[in-house]
């Protein structure tokens, strides 16, 4: 819950801003921003007005790369580079974490070998040192390294921004799962209904073993009188 607040606080803060600069004063700001190493969601500040003017000016290239930080990974920015502003080392770490969360939304056990590829580092003590200092100390992920396995199982993952089209997505596979749910329950039902019409027949069962049981002592008894 503390990232979650702290999140909230430091997008408002930077939406604000946003909100009350222009020009090269707001490519400082785009830059601050995706340099602050506690912020890691970008869609809202995407959002401003001030900033979407910026598309189709000098500065366009300065969205590009505030949505490269929103939605993409270190890979896409190398694969992109000569039409993206050159980075300064604290946007590399972050686009380097973003990369990490990337990563744990689709797999929960991250391999080293992955992780190195991806992160550019070259070996697995750097790379140990990265996920501990830059992503579990930043409160980003939580999990278990696994020297001997070469992985790290994570646990816990922030959430990256939604790309465009992802909330359409997950709203199908959310309604797909109600429905999933829904079927399931009434399956639960059924059989509830089933369990309780097996014990009243056999609880009238057992009454009737019982009344028999009562009328062949009543009619031994009676012989025996005889």
């Amino acid at each position: 819950m503390e990232i979650e607040q702290k999140q909230a606080q430091l997008i408002d803060h930077f939406v604000k801003q946003a909100s009350t600069l222009q020009g090269s004063s707001l490519v400082s700001l785009i830059v601050q921003l995706t340099s602050h190493n506690s912020l890691f969601a970008f869609s809202e500040i995407l959002a401003v007005p001030n900033v979407l003017q910026l598309q189709g000016t000098e500065h366009a290239v300065y969205i590009d790369m505030l949505r490269l930080f929103a939605h993409g990974t270190w890979s896409d920015y190398k694969s992109n580079a000569s039409l993206l502003p050159p980075l300064v080392p604290d946007q590399i770490n972050k686009l380097k974490q973003l990369t990490v969360l990337s990563l744990a939304e689709t797999n929960k056990v991250l391999s080293y070998d992955q992780l190195l590829e991806q992160l550019d580092l070259s070996n697995v003590r750097e790379l140990e040192d990265f996920l501990i200092n830059e992503c579990m100390y930043m409160g980003i992920i939580k999990g278990k390294l696994d020297h001997l396995k070469r992985s790290v199982e994570v646990q816990f993952a922030a959430g990256r921004d939604l790309k465009p089209g992802q909330l359409g997505n997950i709203i199908e596979t959310l309604t797909d799962w109600l429905a999933t749910t829904d079927n399931v329950l009434l399956t639960i039902e059924e059989k509830i209904k089933w369990a309780d019409k097996k014990c009243e027949l056999n609880a009238t069962h057992q009454k009737e073993v019982k009344d028999r049981v009562e009328e062949v002592k009543k009619s031994l008894s009676h012989n025996r009188l005889d």
